[in-house]
């Protein structure tokens, strides 16, 4: 963290926040399952003060990078949450490039659902989190949890907001929805399958059968008008918001202009993988999704005011509700 805002915000800075506290990372928090072919390794980033802190669980995608697709990655949204009274927890799924398991066996390409079972054992284990890292007893409020994730995570995240996944195989239909998630931020998404997936989309991840209809838990949804993914879709940017335009009850998405996958640099900094690197463009998602949290953990008005703020700043994206 730094006490001062990069040179580069831009006019992402017009978007309100509170003020930030200092924060800490702890790492590794080492949980053991029998059901896992390794230990659960996570981070948990926290506010220096504060108490009845939120929760939130914090997916990472899955990518080329050699330690992003981590606990290590996403530190530049992580400690920015963190810096404005939230703990943020972090698994490594067994997706990741950094784990030396076997190759998952058909059906479960990427760990897909091991990676959602990963959020619901944070859930279930957070007392034994809690105690885990200095500082923390006693400083969580645990009725208040949301959910995000980027990229795969994201898809990860949808799961336990309510969707869930019909394999196109065999009809075989996967769900981990849990009521105890009171919100989702969904960060470059996945969306529909079938005739919108391209040949070499199915064949990365030919268990893929996304349903949204039954997403009913508060999400917002961010997505990048220039995130074309052709090794996944024969469609243009717009599958990413899938989520958004598929799933009912109360959603907002915001189209960040010029963003891609990247969405500016939420993965890490100055990584190679970044192809829209922009203080400003993470700046304006950083704060933007600071802001949908605050309204929906807190109950405050900082979404009404950074929506708001947003529709004044064209360069930085759009909008819209239902």
């Amino acid at each position: 963290m730094r006490s001062y805002e990069h040179r580069l915000i831009g006019s992402a800075i017009n978007i309100p926040v509170s003020p930030q506290t200092p924060v800490f990372s702890f790492s590794p928090i080492v949980l053991p399952f029998s059901d896992r072919p390794v230990d659960l390794d996570l981070k948990v980033t926290v506010p220096a003060t504060g108490d009845a802190l939120p929760i939130i669980l914090l997916s990472h995608g899955q990518g080329q990078s050699n330690n992003l697709n981590s606990q290590e990655g996403y530190t530049p949204i992580a400690e920015f949450w963190a810096a404005h009274e939230f703990v943020v927890i972090q698994p490594t799924h067994l997706s990741s490039l950094s784990i030396t398991v076997d190759s998952p066996p058909e059906g479960s390409e990427y760990y897909w659902q091991d990676r959602a079972q990963d959020l619901v054992r944070i859930l279930d284990e957070i007392d034994t989190i809690e105690a885990s890292v200095p500082g923390l007893m006693g400083r969580l409020d645990k009725t208040k949890v949301a959910v995000a994730g980027h990229s795969l995570g994201s898809w990860t995240a949808s799961l336990l907001l309510g969707a869930k996944n019909v394999d196109p195989r065999n009809g075989t239909s996967f769900e981990k929805f849990d009521k105890r998630i009171k919100a989702g931020v969904l960060l470059a998404g996945t969306g529909n399958a079938g005739a919108d997936l391209s040949d070499t989309g199915r064949l990365m991840v030919p268990f893929y059968g996304p349903d949204f209809s039954g997403m009913k838990t508060p999400t917002l949804v961010v997505c990048g008008d220039q995130d074309v993914s052709p090794h996944l879709t024969i469609r243009g940017a717009d599958w990413h918001a899938d989520s958004y335009y598929l799933s009912p009850g109360s959603k907002d998405l915001v189209w960040i202009k010029g963003g891609k996958h990247g969405l500016g640099g939420v993965s890490g900094w100055d990584a190679a993988e970044t192809q829209d690197e922009s203080p400003q463009r993470l700046g304006a998602v950083q704060r933007m999704t600071l802001a949908y949290l605050r309204s929906a953990l807190h109950g405050d008005n900082s979404w009404d005011e950074a929506r708001d703020a947003l529709k004044q700043l064209s360069e930085l994206g759009t909008i819209e509700s239902k």
